[in-house]
């Protein structure tokens, strides 16, 4: 059985991630309540041999016939 060393799971497409201030630091996981210095996805394979389980997909936004996105 061949293994990945990536994650299946795109933080940048989850309502949980966010860009912190800190460049140190500059990925976070709401969810789970950390920084780091890659996306949190990573972290949480590396640690636990498993994709995040706390993933939620952002939702999706429309944008109006002037162009101006809306949700």
């Amino acid at each position: 059985m061949n293994k990945s060393k990536t994650p299946r799971v795109d933080c940048r497409k989850c309502r949980h991630y966010f860009v912190t201030w800190n460049p140190d630091f500059p990925f976070g996981c709401r969810a789970m309540g950390f920084k780091s210095k890659r996306l949190p996805a990573y972290d949480v394979y590396e640690n636990s041999s498993m994709p995040c389980q706390l993933f939620d997909a952002k939702a999706k936004t429309k944008k109006s016939a002037d162009g101006r996105r809306r949700i």
